[in-house]
């Protein structure tokens, strides 16, 4: 074998289109860019026109809203919070509050507060400083032993 032997397999590269080269490369006058007007330019465009008829965006009715004061809580899982336990990132000791939570791993960062949810099970007796729990997830750590303090309405809320 040598270096000059060497080839691309056929069919495996292909030339780049050179637009707006005259008429004999087949590509020239327009350049692919259909009539003149508008469409033609570069940058501008209609978009969503239909001719002049009422665009389909403003025949369709507007609905809903973003709540502007809606919460947004971390939602933890009781067997994520177990794993904790296990991997010795929380102590169960002290109260478990979003703070320890964060700084353990399991939540990125705080949000409006932390909501307890119930999937998993738990094991360890601990106590909870929350916003919001679920009923599942209070009757799971209560009966292992644990308790649950759902802070002030104005804070979750």
């Amino acid at each position: 074998m040598r270096l000059n032997g060497i080839s691309d397999n056929p069919g495996s590269s292909k030339k780049r289109m050179r637009i707006g080269r005259g008429i004999g490369s087949g590509m020239g006058k327009q350049g692919g860019r259909g009539g003149k007007g508008q469409t033609a330019r570069s940058g501008v465009r209609i978009k969503g026109f239909e001719g002049g008829q009422m665009p389909l965006h403003r025949r369709l009715p507007k609905r809903g809203f973003t709540n502007i004061f809606a919460s947004d809580f971390n939602e933890v899982n009781l067997g994520r919070i177990q794993q904790a336990f296990e991997a010795g990132k929380l102590d169960a000791g002290k109260p478990i509050t979003v703070e320890a939570l964060v700084e353990a791993g399991v939540c990125a960062r705080a949000r409006d507060g932390v909501k307890i949810l119930g999937s998993g099970e738990i094991k360890a007796k601990a106590s909870f400083e929350v916003a919001k729990a679920s009923k599942s997830a209070i009757a799971a750590i209560e009966k292992a032993g644990g308790s649950v303090k759902i802070l002030s309405a104005d804070a979750s809320a």
